[in-house]
């Protein structure tokens, strides 16, 4: 099987990411947020949208760099080697590509403010513990040319502070996606830190009133539109899981070639040493499955589903591998707040429940493989 490289500009783009990243956003800004009581650094995701991260996905007609699914992993895996708190994922690839697939005038108009870094966007999806779109019970129930929109959303994430949300809803006849400001009359919000100090929220929506105007793509046809977002905000976490797991292992491997015992490096230790190169060899392997998920996306967007699920499971697998090795070769000090293992830890156990989780993944390869 021929290797999948990035391209030069790719390759420019995650050196630039990494460069941008060490300099802004290294893994104690997380932490200086975290002590501040803050969950994003506003001023972060402002000075990636003059970079041009936020349009990766969104074409030149509005001002996006549209440089495909490969390039937003390369952002999504830096992001995730800093633990980087921004609402990359949400807003310009999830919401992006939810927008691009609609075709309107609204829609063009709000992808150009999300180049801007002018408009953040949430995800309000889930309903129960569990990811699954197509059990929603939230109603659009028809009112005149419009809809009132009534039901409970739970683990939006960037919702504390997003300026506006997709909100999946049932109507008459399948499932609705509409586009709404979060200040419209009747949303409640109640924000949530959640263990790795970032944001997500539980919205109450009390007979919302929507309209036409509202809706991404078509009535009761959310999936035409919602679908392709969904994999690409689940290869653009998968990448970042890829990123986390590069992250502890850095710390970790580091860690080995300074700590001694008995006047040696531990690192030399072959038990160590045996732990630590599968550990690589496992990052090695979800980093071309991240890939591999990234460039059918990029070329077959409507074949993409295996690989997508596929990268989405393994990077869960060793993100929690790489974590778990790091906290146990550090010893005590992994299990202590003031080190930031900790940090990687509780960034991969929610990486790993958002757009679903292990189970889920594995059972969408298994269907897709006839099983």
């Amino acid at each position: 099987m021929q290797k999948l490289v990035h391209s030069q500009d790719e390759t420019m783009l995650a050196d630039a990411a990494r460069g941008f990243l060490d300099a802004a956003a290294p893994v104690s800004h997380l932490r200086a947020l975290r002590d501040a009581g803050h969950t994003h650094d506003a001023a972060l995701w402002q000075e990636m949208a003059s970079m041009g991260w936020s349009g990766v996905l969104i074409p030149e007609a509005q001002g996006g760099s549209d440089m495909g699914h490969a390039a937003a992993g390369i952002i999504a895996g830096a992001l995730g080697t800093n633990l980087a708190a921004t609402p990359f994922i949400s807003t310009a690839v999830i919401a992006a590509t939810a927008l691009r697939n609609a075709s309107s005038t609204r829609a063009d108009a709000m992808l150009e403010k999300i180049v801007q870094g002018e408009v953040t966007y949430a995800l309000a999806i889930d309903e129960t513990r569990k990811f699954k779109p197509e059990a929603t019970q939230m109603r659009a129930d028809p009112d005149g040319n419009g809809f009132l929109l009534t039901g409970r959303k739970q683990f939006v994430v960037d919702g504390g502070f997003a300026d506006r949300a997709l909100v999946l809803a049932r109507s008459k006849d399948g499932l609705t996606l509409f586009d709404l400001p979060m200040d419209r009359f009747g949303i409640t919000r109640t924000a949530t830190r959640m263990i790795d100090s970032r944001d997500a929220a539980t919205l109450e929506f009390t007979a919302i009133a929507a309209t036409g105007d509202d809706i991404v793509g078509t009535v009761h046809d959310a999936m035409a539109v919602l679908g392709p977002a969904l994999a690409a905000g689940q290869a653009a976490l998968a990448a970042e899981m890829s990123g986390v797991a590069a992250g502890a292992f850095g710390m970790t491997a580091a860690y080995l070639n300074e700590r001694k015992q008995f006047g040696v490096k531990i690192g030399s230790f072959q038990a160590l040493a045996h732990r630590a190169a599968h550990l690589w060899c496992e990052i090695e392997v979800t980093t071309s499955a991240v890939l591999n998920a990234a460039r059918c996306l990029d070329d077959t967007p409507a074949e993409a589903g295996m690989a997508v699920s596929l990268a989405k499971a393994r990077g869960i697998t060793t993100a929690q591998l790489a974590v778990m090795e790091g906290v146990q070769m550090h010893g005590g000090i992994g299990m202590t707040d003031a080190y930031d293992m900790g940090l990687f830890m509780k960034r991969a156990r929610v990486c790993a429940e958002w757009l679903g989780d292990y189970g889920y993944h594995a059972e969408n390869v298994a269907r897709l493989r006839g099983f």
